[in-house]
């Protein structure tokens, strides 16, 4: 018979409220992310002032001149316009030039405007033809036109059809280059040269010519149009050496103040409704207040238990990194796991060997034969130089690389551990990189 029982259960929730989720996401913002973020929060709430600090420049410019001191005179070359050119403004002004119809002008510049990042056309001719309405016979000559713009292999279709352009340009007597280029790159990208010299009947030293030649080809024609500025990193942790001690700041001078509108306490007693809106948005500018305080501290906290396990990095660059995980970081400190990460996360640090992602300063240790740790990072520079310094007519296998750092080293790594690291450094296998000696 069922029975119908009242009960009373006593359970524990952990609920994430919307502050903590926006805590949470604004420890893993990087400076200027929350210099915007800041920004979005003054805009709505009326609560909030902001006062921009004043940034010290060797110059002021005030308006659109530039004010010279008088024994210093102007130099022209600030008053010249900026006219950097894309890849694709590159190709389309040498169309102008040509001395073809409208109708190829327009062909050509289709055709320029579906490259790819690498000059490369993706299309096949009809479907150029079918897109456009027009006959495979002018596609075909569009896309001679097109490979006669510069730098010679834009409008290729095929790495192979890009080298063999550049082949027949700079090097039109090198018939045996063009042959391999179009019937057996991959065959010498893995250096078969001894069933490439019996298929052409050539000697070795033919075969290491055409690879010579071949290493001096672009295949990626795109670079030589790149006209990109250089992109700065702005760093959000600042480590100096200061009297032998290494001292750590956030680099955010440039966070505006913020300050507490006194204008809208005012209001507080007008009405319900007022009153209710004023103190919830003064409850939003604590929580900001707080949680910008609170990610100050967490970061500096961080840093500082990496400044003081990493000393020989921070002296001597990569080459000294112990091993650190972020585990280890928040038991030190006291906190969970997941907000080291966070507060890592998107965080750019400047120090005396450089400047690097965050993250790149934690690494897994390796065990060593004596008992003792090296990291990840260490192991793969050992393996780099193990490489640069192998013969290079007999490139060690990734057996005896691993049998080496473990002998000479004291380093226990198997062969898959070097093969995965070799790959991430993008160093070829023992195959690809045997030179032979003619």
């Amino acid at each position: 018979m069922m029975e119908l029982v009242l009960q009373q259960r006593q359970t524990l929730n952990l609920v994430m409220t919307a502050e903590l989720r926006q805590a949470i996401k604004l420890l893993q913002y990087s400076t200027y992310e929350l210099y915007q973020f800041i920004q979005e929060q003054q805009l709505e709430n009326p609560l909030i002032e902001l006062e921009e600090k004043v940034q010290d420049y060797p110059y002021r410019q005030s308006s659109s001149r530039i004010n010279y001191s008088e024994d210093v005179p102007p130099n022209p070359i600030d008053f010249v316009a900026s006219n950097d050119q894309n890849m694709f403004d590159n190709l389309l002004e040498q169309v102008q030039w040509l001395s073809i119809s409208e109708q190829q002008k327009e062909l050509l510049q289709y055709l320029v405007l579906n490259l790819d990042e690498n000059a490369y056309l993706p299309l096949s001719i009809s479907d150029i033809a079918q897109h456009l309405a027009i006959s495979e016979e002018k596609v075909e000559e569009g896309i001679r036109l097109l490979q006669q713009l510069e730098p010679v292999g834009v409008g290729a279709r095929s790495l192979s059809e890009c080298l063999l352009l550049q082949v027949n340009y700079y090097y039109p007597e090198e018939t045996l280059a063009a042959q391999i280029i179009e019937n057996h790159l991959e065959e010498l990208a893995h250096k078969k040269w001894k069933d490439l010299t019996k298929f052409y009947r050539v000697t070795l030293a033919d075969i290491q010519h055409v690879y010579e030649i071949i290493r001096s080809l672009d295949p990626k024609p795109s670079a030589a149009l790149s006209t990109d500025s250089a992109e700065y990193v702005h760093p959000d942790i600042i480590v100096k050496e200061e009297n032998n001690k290494f001292i750590v700041q956030l680099n955010d001078g440039y966070i505006p103040n913020i300050r507490f509108n006194s204008h809208y306490l005012s209001l507080t007693n007008v009405n319900k409704n007022m009153s209710s809106y004023i103190n919830d948005h003064f409850k939003n500018f604590q929580w900001l207040m707080n949680s910008i305080e609170q990610r100050r501290t967490t970061i500096l906290k961080i840093t500082q238990v990496v400044i003081n396990h990493q000393q020989d990095f921070f002296k001597k660059g990569f080459a000294g990194l112990k091993p650190l995980t972020l585990s280890e970081v928040a038991e030190e400190i006291d906190m969970h796991e997941s907000t080291v990460s966070r507060a890592t996360m998107n965080k750019v640090i400047q120090t005396p060997k450089g400047t690097f992602d965050m993250r790149r300063l934690f690494a897994s240790r390796l065990d060593m034969s004596d008992g003792s740790a090296m990291s990840q990072t260490r192991v793969k520079l050992l393996l780099q130089d193990v490489i640069n310094k192998e013969d290079k007519a007999r490139p060690l296998s990734d057996q005896k690389i691993a049998d080496l750092l473990k002998k000479d080293k004291g380093v226990t790594i198997s062969r898959r551990t070097v093969a995965k690291y070799r790959d991430e450094l993008n160093i070829p296998s023992s195959r690809q990189r045997r030179e032979i000696v003619v």
